[in-house]
């Protein structure tokens, strides 16, 4: 009989493979644009590590504490209000998971016609995509030891790909550069200026699905033991491959190279190797996120499923097949992100995404102060490491990042927002009907 509970070795695949997807593989190019310093650049992505190791361990807590599907979902409902849940669900449902799910898998078509010896057909590029999302979604669709079993193949060879790619590059890179990754003066300014701020939100993106496993609470074996621990060593072990990851790229190609692209790594592979074995490269990276968009079919469902739950005037939202999969809520994010492969670009979504999502995260840390003060008897099977440091940390840095986006790109920031007004007005729609 196959188990209704995902492992601990699945759900530490789905953070990984939620993580290492799009951003990784794109933002550099993007953030090539205004920022030319080795140091910087890596500084980036550390930074944007430590942001979501100290989310992380503030939704381990709260994680533990309030184990049930639905990730920011269910803990803002349970933490302030259900309409502050239902606008949670509402942007993870919308834009959360399936605008990532889409940027994922155009970037996958992105990268494997990058390597062929074709000309670019966008037509063709968004038909690969879909052909990718469809299959996932039917594959996911099943039953847990499928999706699960589906989910850990893919994450494996993610991560044994990058790791090979990045002992490559430094042991068989035809024409290293010449790029110091050390400060040199005057860099200090730009770690604290708007323009390391803005960058900032294409690592946030990158960054985004550390907290993954909190969408899949109720279906994982001892959450409240396991959660935390998934959590942690998810997200340790990404901003390791990040760190390494862009190191490589800046050290294989040249800047003027990989300034605006969307397939820095392919570009950085054939850099490194030559257009031959650069080319498959190119193809392994491609592969590399078909993961991610396996993870974000698997993980971003359970918050439609989970509205569907609780709120009885959408009540066919949270149906599940004989399996336990929520297989109507799979359909809908595929079709909500079938949209967005037709109809967005890369960059804009990249960064709307990363700032609405953003805010959801932000909200849900904060609530660990107000869960303390409004319960302080909750069973709490794991207590944050060094509270109240890393949620303060998190909120300071969020914040930043966040109040320069919005000076920086209005346009971005204020649709996230009408987003959220929207969310609201649905909300007072439904709990009126119901």
């Amino acid at each position: 009989m196959a188990s209704n509970k995902f492992r601990f070795l699945t759900i530490t695949a789905v953070i990984v493979a939620n993580m290492i997807g799009t951003g990784v593989f794109t933002s550099l190019g993007f953030q090539l644009l205004d920022i030319r310093s080795g140091f910087a650049l890596l500084m980036l992505w550390a930074v944007g590590g430590l942001v979501a190791l100290c989310g992380a361990v503030t939704y381990a807590e709260l994680g533990a504490a309030l184990p049930r599907n639905g990730g920011e979902y269910s803990l803002l409902r349970s933490i302030y209000h259900p309409a502050a849940g239902f606008v949670s669900g509402w942007i993870s449902s919308t834009v959360g998971f399936a605008g990532p799910t889409a940027l994922a898998a155009m970037t996958f078509a992105a990268y494997t016609f990058s390597a062929l010896p074709i000309s670019p057909n966008p037509l063709l590029e968004k038909a690969l995509a879909a052909t990718l999302l469809i299959t996932l979604t039917t594959i996911h669709a099943t039953n847990h030891r499928t999706s699960g079993g589906t989910q850990e193949i893919f994450t494996a060879l993610k991560i044994i790909v990058i790791v090979v790619f990045i002992i490559a590059v430094q042991l068989f890179a035809d024409s290293p550069q010449s790029i110091s990754f050390l400060p040199a003066e005057g860099e200090g300014a730009l770690l604290t200026s708007g323009t390391f701020a803005v960058a900032l939100i294409y690592v946030s993106f990158a960054y985004t699905g550390w907290n993954a496993a909190t969408y899949l609470s109720s279906e994982v074996e001892n959450p409240q033991r396991n959660l935390p621990v998934v959590l942690i060593t998810g997200t340790s072990i990404v901003t390791l491959l990040y760190l390494g990851l862009n190191f490589s790229f800046l050290y294989a190609a040249p800047m003027d190279a990989l300034e605006g692209q969307v397939e820095v790594g392919a570009i950085a592979a054939q850099a490194a190797f030559g257009e031959a074995i650069g080319g498959t490269f190119g193809i392994a990276l491609a592969l590399l996120l078909v993961s991610t968009v396996s993870a974000m079919t698997m993980a971003g469902p359970r918050v439609i499923q989970v509205i569907g739950e609780d709120f009885p005037a959408v009540r066919f939202l949270g149906r599940t097949n004989s399996n336990g999969i929520p297989r109507t809520a799979i359909y809908i994010q595929a079709a909500i992100a079938m949209l967005f492969i037709f109809s967005t670009t890369v960059e804009s979504i990249m960064v709307f995404a990363g700032f609405t999502m953003a805010l959801n995260s932000f909200a849900t840390v904060f609530g660990i102060f107000v869960l303390r003060w409004q319960q302080p008897d909750l069973e709490r099977p794991y207590h944050t490491f060094l509270y109240p440091l890393p949620p303060l940390i998190y909120l300071t840095l969020t914040a930043w990042t966040l109040g320069f986006t919005l000076i920086n790109r209005p346009v971005e920031g204020l649709f996230s927002i009408a987003i959220i007004v929207t969310g609201l007005i649905a909300y007072f729609i439904t709990a009126k009907r119901q």
